[in-house]
């Protein structure tokens, strides 16, 4: 057991390499992103010390040319680079109690899209606390828009049977690249789907360009980014996945967490509490249409939901516990300086 010691702090190591004594400067050599980044040079070996987060450890011993590497967390942790400097430009930290700001946001109303359970209306979003609380509720009543020789998937049934909001900042603001934040707290029971995304504003849909930032159902967490190809309303899709179980389960999910993207005239990164989920070049993401447009290369708006069931939700149970709370501290927009 070595231990180095830099401006009062102590890093035991174990390893069962020879190290020679440590009678070398302890340099610190960069703070990024929580990332407390210590070398340590003894002539031709090299330790590279992580302490990511104070509390994950990586540790990579260079010693002749031999290099071991013990990762005990199997994730991939956003690497220090160049320090971007960025200003905010917008948030919304919704610290007053009442109805979301209508000078930010705007409501979706009645059955949208998925095939989903929900019916979306203004009541289930309000703010308290500091948070913005997106409620999905099981509730009973006629749908105002049935009508029983439609074809539409919405207009067929006949009851409404739970109700959620959708806001977004469509036509009220839109940002062309930049990072976009949200600290929030979802809910993981079946069959709820709670989301944090952007789309383009121009162009219809996939080739407008959709970008999930935070995306949850059936257990997993998604970051996906979709384009338009030759057919009509078929996306490409970018995505990545990990199960909550990898990140802490339940326990987890019971906490509040950031979900940020980084988007680029060079590439999109999607990241939960800096683990990188999901990173594609922008030269990915044309649509593979007659235009050829990249529809990145163009400002999006930002939306938040609690979506129910549908194509992808999966199943409401009988133990999914209702109201269900999507649960926003703040939204925030950064660009570079």
């Amino acid at each position: 057991m070595k231990s180095l010691v830099c401006k009062g702090q102590t890093f035991h190591l174990n390893c069962t390499e020879f190290l020679p004594p440590l009678n070398s400067d302890l340099t610190p050599f960069r703070n990024v992103c929580k990332c407390l980044i210590l070398h340590y040079q003894i002539s031709n070996h090299l330790i590279k010390l992580y302490m990511l987060a104070k509390t994950q450890l990586a540790l990579s011993l260079i010693f002749l040319g031999f290099y071991t590497e013990a990762q005990p967390l199997n994730k991939e942790i956003a690497k220090p680079a160049k320090e971007v400097a960025y200003k905010l430009v917008w948030a919304d930290e919704f610290n007053t109690n009442g109805p979301p700001d209508s000078e930010n946001w705007v409501f979706e109303e009645g059955f949208k899209r998925n095939e989903e359970m929900q019916w979306y209306q203004r009541d289930n979003a309000y703010c308290k606390d500091g948070l913005l609380i997106i409620e999905g509720r099981k509730e009973q009543r006629p749908n105002p828009t049935y009508d029983a020789a439609s074809q539409d998937w919405g207009k067929k049934r006949q009851q409404i049977a739970y109700t959620s909001s959708s806001i977004n900042t469509r036509k009220k603001h839109s940002w062309q690249y930049g990072r976009f934040e949200v600290r929030a707290k979802i809910p993981v029971d079946n069959g709820l789907w709670p989301a944090f995304w952007t789309l383009g504003v121009e162009g219809q849909w996939p080739a407008n360009g959709e970008i999930d930032i935070m995306e949850y159902y059936k257990g997993k967490i998604l970051a996906n980014i979709a384009c338009g190809t030759s057919r009509a309303y078929q996306a490409e899709w970018y995505s990545k996945t990990k199960d909550i179980t990898e990140l802490g389960g339940k326990a987890w999910a019971d906490q509040f967490h950031v979900w940020r993207m980084d988007w680029d005239e060079n590439e999109i990164a999607l990241y939960v509490d800096d683990l990188v989920m999901n990173k594609v070049p922008l030269s990915k993401l044309k649509n593979k249409d007659s235009k050829g447009d990249n529809p990145f290369m163009q400002p999006h708006y930002i939306l938040l939901n609690l979506a129910m069931g549908g194509l992808n939700g999966g199943d409401i149970t009988s133990d999914t516990p209702f109201p269900a709370r999507f649960e926003v501290d703040y939204v925030r927009v950064y660009q570079k300086e």
